[in-house]
């Protein structure tokens, strides 16, 4: 089974933009809760801090899935390899267990960095590699470039963006999907159709996108400071939606309310 969809790996708390002594309570609660899996970044800004609070923790490091994400302005052969070291100082770790490429390079050139994410897994810098907000064609031709298994492309992933295209590539090309901004940083509470659904089995909004989520094989990375939220993004898998409210939900996609657009990420790709 792919690492993120693992027991207790399908749900992992992400880190952004939370910084100091609200990013320590974050972990604090989300270890309390039953979390093990983390996801955090160079672009954070938020390493150091993470690593401090999983440490605290008391969690042994073979139960957490650490996950990072070498930023764009470290894709240089003087540069990547240093910037994993230095990750994984600040994370007090030996090693993490998944080792994404932030982006694809604003050049579309993406065999330099898979080649150097390669490098990394070879020297054990990380367990497992993948990449985030890579298209279709670019997954189809990463997987030919690096020889050990991509596990995961971190993407944007809610109910309100329509990504069939990313999924069948998925299933193509056998990397599977996770999720960023689950809630469309809370843009789906502006729909009442969660709301509806969850009176149905008893369960919040949030509880119903997050499931919506998972039920399409999409692992989940969700951020939360309050701990009613922390614990209730947590506890998704009590409950199953049908194939009718499945469906419903997957209307909305038509909505195409895209997050990290171009405007937003200036050198991000042609979106599939």
């Amino acid at each position: 089974m792919n690492i993120y969809f693992q027991k207790n790996h399908q749900r992992a708390l992400g880190t952004f933009p939370l910084t100091d002594a609200t990013l320590l309570a974050a972990i604090e609660c989300a270890v309390k809760v039953g979390y093990r899996a983390f996801d955090t970044a160079q672009m954070y800004g938020n390493e150091a801090t993470t690593g401090e609070g999983l440490a605290a923790s008391g969690i042994a490091r073979e139960d957490l899935c650490i996950t990072t994400k070498v930023s764009i302005d470290c894709f240089s052969d003087d540069k990547f390899l240093p910037s994993v070291e230095q990750s994984l100082k600040d994370l007090r770790t030996d090693y993490v267990d998944v080792l994404l490429l932030h982006w694809p390079p604003a050049d579309g050139d993406i065999a330099p960095s898979l080649r150097m994410l390669q490098q990394a897994y070879d020297k054990g810098f990380a367990r497992n590699i993948g990449v985030s907000n890579y298209t279709v064609a670019m997954l189809r031709d990463a997987i030919k470039i690096v020889d050990a298994p991509l596990v995961t492309n971190q993407v944007e992933f809610h109910p309100l963006l329509n990504q069939d295209k990313l999924m069948a590539g998925a299933n193509e090309t056998g990397v599977p999907l996770s999720a960023y901004c689950p809630v469309a940083r809370g843009a789906v509470f502006k729909r009442p159709l969660f709301a509806e659904i969850g009176a149905i089995y008893g369960k919040t909004a949030g509880k119903v996108v997050l499931r919506w989520i998972l039920q399409k094989g999409v692992s989940v990375n969700v951020m939360s400071t309050n701990p009613v939220n922390i614990e209730a993004n947590y506890d998704i898998m009590d409950f199953t939606l049908s194939h009718i409210d499945m469906a419903r939900i997957d209307a909305l996609t038509a909505e195409q309310y895209r997050i990290a657009s171009k405007d937003v990420v200036p050198f991000a790709p042609e979106f599939d």
